[in-house]
């Protein structure tokens, strides 16, 4: 039961439904203009994301503590069922009045750092690999058994159950640390109704083959952004993309409706995150000659920062220019069924509709907490800022000690190990495809001196 509840939980934010209709050809960087957002109130926010039935279906309360047992700590100060239940889990009531535990969009947008809990920092430990997929057959059995034991828990499990055994085997990455959003958001469309949400059994949309990893970004950095996703395609209503996880269970649309009510919200609480300050002494006289140098050399596209002159441009970068991997964003232009499913579908309708508008390349994004959010680029290929700053310093073969993290202030990234040769799932090759960690090379041009002041700079954002 363990194996087939890890990991299905997800949240939208970091969803990239996988597909466009169009292709452009853009040499120059885009501005992307601003959509207008709704309001909230950013308490109520935080309460519905944390304890909210935004996913009405789950795993029977009993079974669950059977097999997660108590979690050890109560990082976010919840009360009753949940006081006992790990931060990226939500006891809620079903619709029949069975308690199930739902996974919540914490999974994918929290991390423990240092034993702090950072709200908002993507999860870069996440294992999406193959031995950790869901499994099917797991469904199956666990749903042959509540059948038989407890007809009214099968009930209140069922919707879950039936996602797992229609995507369970679908949904793996090829290495640890990196996200499957792009893929989960396809899978779970192509079984979707695009007007009622009503779920079907086979696929109404043809599935692409190819599971592209990203490392999912800070939640801090959206109040900054006028679309999301890494390519820039999620326009319009942001609490629109933020509910879809809803799709993982919804029964229909008027559910939907209901949490959607409430994601304006969970906004406001999302507008109200700042990436946590650098815990460490930082070098004065190197700081200020890095933000010399990072104004000449990246404030155009990363924006400036600092009471007087914080700003941010909202550039898309064409591939041209930008030179990272690529698969990510044509992967939109492969498949525009996807596209046309989103923008005629439920999301694209109302008086704050949502819609997908894809690009040839990808967003520069703000830096705000960037000492924080190794790995690095929208792929989590390079572990450490020096990486970034200097492409030679990247390592092909990589590997980071998932049971015991160890941070690299100094470099500001994670602490890692160089291989040889690629093998197995904790070792990031970055031969693969979708892995790749070229790109970015900016920063090649820079002296030793100016890139490690530079980062100096970086940590006091």
């Amino acid at each position: 039961m363990k194996k087939i509840f890890v990991i299905l939980g997800f949240c939208a934010a970091c969803l990239g439904f996988t597909t466009t209709i169009h292709y452009f050809s853009e040499e120059k960087p885009v501005f992307i203009p601003a959509s207008k957002q709704r309001s909230g109130n950013s308490k109520t926010g935080f309460t519905y994301l944390t304890t909210g039935d935004y996913l009405k279906s789950g795993i029977p309360y009993n079974y669950f503590k059977l097999g997660f047992g108590k979690s050890s700590v109560n990082y976010l100060q919840r009360e009753g069922l949940n006081k006992d239940i790990s931060y990226e889990y939500t006891a809620v009531t079903a619709p029949n009045g069975e308690i199930v535990i739902a996974p919540n969009c914490l999974q994918c947008h929290a991390q423990v750092f240092d034993d702090k809990l950072i709200i908002g920092l993507g999860n870069s430990t996440i294992d999406f690999t193959s031995a950790q997929r869901l499994d099917p057959k797991m469904a199956a059995a666990a749903e042959r058994m509540l059948k038989n034991l407890d007809p009214k828990k099968y009930e209140a499990a069922e919707p879950f159950l039936k996602v797992v055994k229609a995507i369970g085997g679908q949904l793996y990455t090829k290495v640890r640390g990196v996200n499957t959003a792009d893929r989960l958001a396809a899978l779970l469309a192509s079984h979707r109704d695009r007007n009622t949400f009503r779920w079907n059994e086979t696929p109404l949309l043809e599935i692409p083959d190819e599971v592209i990893p990203t490392d999912v970004p800070a939640w801090w950095l959206l109040k900054k952004k006028n679309a999301m996703f890494y390519s820039g395609f999620g326009r319009g209503d942001f609490s629109r993309f933020l509910m879809a996880s809803n799709l993982l269970t919804v029964n229909d649309t008027a559910e939907s409706r209901e949490v959607d009510s409430h994601f304006n919200d969970v906004l406001a609480y999302i507008y109200s995150l700042k990436p946590p300050k650098y815990p460490n002494p930082v070098n004065k006289e190197l700081v200020k000659e890095g933000g010399i140098v990072y104004v000449k050399n990246c404030s155009k596209c990363h924006g400036n920062y600092g009471s007087s002159t914080d700003d941010f441009p909202n550039l898309l970068i064409p591939e041209s220019v930008i030179g990272t991997d690529s698969l990510l964003f044509k992967s939109n232009y492969q498949s525009p069924q996807f596209i046309e499913w989103f923008n005629n579908s439920w999301f694209a309708q109302g008086d704050h509709p949502a819609r997908l508008e894809p690009f040839n390349g990808y967003i520069a994004p703000p830096l705000d907490g960037i000492w924080v959010t190794a790995p690095y680029l929208h792929n989590g290929s390079v572990p450490t800022l020096e990486g970034v700053l200097n492409s030679k310093a990247r390592p092909k073969y990589w590997s980071r000690d998932f049971e015991n993290l160890q941070y690299d202030y100094e470099k500001a990234g994670w602490k890692f190990t160089v291989h040889d040769t690629a093998g197995g799932t904790t070792v990031y090759n970055t031969e693969l495809p979708g892995y790749g960690n070229y790109g970015h090379e900016f920063g090649d041009k820079l002296t030793n001196r100016e890139r490690k002041a530079v980062i100096e700079y970086l940590k006091t954002l």
